[in-house]
């Protein structure tokens, strides 16, 4: 297994690497390199491995010599398949005020739309090396973190109630001490983000913020207005609490949200679920939501059912009239559980208000 000290992301850290005589056996994760020639020439990069790094032909061909491995960057894609950090909501939405479009997000989802049943191995690989990187990139920014995943579905209003209880959860469990993962979308996810995000600031910061977001309630019929609502919130409270949220391009009609600090943005969406749900260690709540949200039960419920990743995670729905009688989920969740580990693990309460003291109680 490749340990994670040997990962070079930033050429910062090249610089402190290089400063020691050598890269040999490194892993440079799509750090710029065209200023530092002098440095490929001289230090000792047998066994190493270069993920992405533009450098001048004669360091190339000195580090390929040397028995490195060079991955050259692909020209022409919208999106930098060994990316060595997570997004941040600025990099995904650069170039907004021209339009949704115009940003790399949009741009990245029009390219999957035209790649991903072309039959290209190519293309495919990209996807894959690109998943790849970010799964890696969640694992070292999530080291040591007691992350709970809130779940929801993506139609929920930024004027609603629902929406407002969704954020004063994720500004509860962040004021805890946790670190909120959702799936990164609008709707509860973005409302959990929000709250996230506002938790250092005073509390009459939060309802402010829902009166600037319910002048744009839905990412329908502009991303644009949606988006720009949320970046003018930032504004408003810069320099806010960290959050993850976890989206994926292959729902890439419903954007991102701008409250995640972090974003880990995947082509593959059973990737991208399996990964939220199994860094959930301290828990996930379940808010309500339709046909997703039920996958997101089942698929947490299973691992705990086998107890294949070891002590079943905690699990809270959230409105007992949903998960009853609209869509029946907790009958069926209590009757897996029964007379399992993972049975004194799940819980049913009525509202966002009671998920702290439950989660604890679990935990």
């Amino acid at each position: 297994m490749v340990n994670a000290d040997i990962e070079i992301e930033t050429l910062a850290e090249f610089d402190q690497v290089v400063a020691r005589g050598s890269l040999s056996g490194y892993r440079i994760q799509s750090v710029n390199l065209l200023e530092r020639t002098f440095a490929l020439l001289s230090a000792d990069t047998s066994a190493a491995v270069f993920l992405g790094c533009p450098m001048e032909p004669d360091a190339s061909v000195k580090v390929r010599a040397d028995g490195a491995l060079v991955f050259p960057p692909v020209p022409d894609l919208p999106f930098n398949p060994y990316r060595g950090l997570l997004y941040t909501p600025e990099e995904l939405f650069a170039g907004l005020p021209s339009g949704y479009e115009a940003t790399p997000d949009a741009q990245a989802y029009a390219w999957f739309q035209e790649t991903k049943a072309d039959g290209d191995v190519f293309s495919s690989m990209l996807r894959s090396i690109h998943d790849d990187a970010i799964s890696d990139a969640l694992d070292e920014h999530l080291a040591g973190a007691r992350v709970v995943g809130v779940m929801g579905g993506h139609a929920m209003s930024r004027g609603g109630t629902d929406y407002r209880g969704a954020a004063e959860l994720g500004r509860v469990l962040a004021r805890s001490g946790l670190m909120v993962a959702t799936g990164g979308g609008p709707g509860a996810m973005e409302a959990a983000n929000l709250g996230a995000y506002l938790a250092p600031a005073p509390d009459e910061a939060l309802p402010e913020a829902l009166e600037l977001l319910a002048k744009a309630p839905s990412f329908a019929p502009s991303v644009s207005d949606w988006a720009q609502a949320a970046f003018a919130v930032r504004d408003r409270w810069p320099g806010g609490g960290d959050s993850v949220g976890i989206p994926t391009w292959f729902y890439g009609h419903e954007p991102p949200n701008a409250f995640a600090g972090h974003v880990g943005k995947y082509f593959a969406n059973a990737t991208r679920e399996d990964g939220l749900l199994a860094r959930s260690t301290a828990g996930v709540v379940f808010l309500p939501g339709a046909a997703g949200t039920v996958q997101e039960i089942f698929d947490s419920a299973t691992p705990n059912y086998y107890a294949s990743r070891g002590e079943p995670a905690p699990m809270v729905l959230v409105d007992r009239a949903h998960w009853t009688e609209h869509l029946p989920a907790w009958p069926l969740l209590q009757a897996l559980a029964r007379g399992r580990a993972m049975e004194s693990r799940i819980a049913l309460v009525d509202s966002v208000d009671e998920v702290p003291g439950v989660l604890a109680s679990m935990s």
